[in-house]
């Protein structure tokens, strides 16, 4: 689903949620058609801001299932921050936290990530306070690992859960 209520082909949106959001309701940060996860959706500017400010050290965690098994080198690497490709400009990203994790139980995804019989997949918990477009992919395709399956588990306190996809939770301010 597209973190927007606009429509944009044939993938779904916000807009799809069977849920009355007010006029000035808007995605705090955003994710790909290809990732999956929380999304926190807000008309508070100042706590849209805060969240999404790097000084302010908020951290988004993100499952990330990638295909072979990913070392300790690889994670460390990925704490200390990597360069990535940023609009064909290098970016050292900030540290952060990164940990070999069992897989974690979540829904199935619609479409299946692709499998292979003979190379293995693992997952990691990668926590970062700052967002560049599709930066995990970036990062962990840059340790030798490409990210098969990427779901956003976390903002700063607010947890996924059990959620299941396309359910919405009101929350109070």
């Amino acid at each position: 689903m597209l973190s927007q209520f606009s429509r944009e082909g044939e993938h779904a949106t916000l807009a799809d949620l069977d849920f009355e959001f007010p006029k000035d309701v808007y995605p705090v940060g955003r994710l790909d058609a290809d990732s999956e996860g929380l999304l926190l959706l807000t008309n508070d500017n100042f706590f849209k801001t805060r969240l999404l400010d790097p000084k302010q050290r908020h951290f988004r965690t993100y499952y990330v299932q990638v295909e072979g098994e990913i070392t300790e080198e690889a994670c460390a690497e990925l704490a200390a921050g990597v360069t990535i490709s940023i609009n064909k400009k290098k970016h050292r990203t900030l540290p952060a936290r990164a940990e070999k994790i069992t897989e974690p139980t979540l829904p199935d995804r619609n479409p299946p990530i692709r499998f292979r019989k003979n190379i293995p997949t693992s997952w990691l918990a990668l926590s970062l306070h700052e967002g560049k477009n599709r930066q995990v992919r970036r990062m962990t395709a840059a340790v030798g690992f490409p990210t098969l399956r990427l779901v956003r588990w976390s903002m700063d306190h607010f947890e996924l859960g059990g959620m299941q996809p396309g359910e919405v939770t009101e929350i109070n301010k």
